[in-house]
């Protein structure tokens, strides 16, 4: 049977649930407003001690620490599950998806599974980051000669 499609989109709309588009955008809002307001608490408390730069450092380690934490035992999934992209865009997010698959396939050995595994999902990410901050950076540098 060959659908055009037109109804073959009939027919998905039928099968799919309606997504809650609306809520699902504020629960992302106040998910990743959450980690962001733990993250500036967290910063006032380091200023008490340290400097700017040493308290904006800390707080991303601790960020990243508690984030990993949280993968080990599945808890950032099933917060993300929900959440969406308010747990997916800050630091928290990135480091999520570096502890993840070293868990996933720890049982594959330290060599042949973590250390093959663990950037399976970062490392696109970090790869095209460095290929973008020099395409970039050469435009720019291209613009301040001209």
């Amino acid at each position: 049977m060959k659908l055009d499609p037109k109804h073959y989109g009939e027919m998905v709309d039928r099968a799919s649930p309606p997504s809650p588009v609306w809520r699902d955008c504020a629960w992302a809002f106040c998910v990743g407003g959450l980690i962001c307001t733990v993250g500036e608490a967290l910063r006032q408390l380091y200023l008490i001690w340290y400097d700017k730069e040493m308290a904006g450092t800390l707080t991303s380690i601790s960020l990243i620490l508690l984030s990993a934490l949280l993968t080990v035992p599945g808890l950032y999934q099933k917060l993300a599950a929900r959440a969406g992209a308010g747990t997916l865009v800050p630091i928290t997010g990135f480091a999520n998806s570096v502890v993840s698959p070293a868990v996933e396939f720890k049982a594959e050995g330290w060599v042949t599974g973590v250390g093959a595994k663990i950037f399976t999902i970062a490392g696109p990410v970090i790869a095209f980051g460095v290929l973008a901050s020099w395409v970039w950076g050469l435009l720019y540098w291209a613009l301040q000669k001209f």
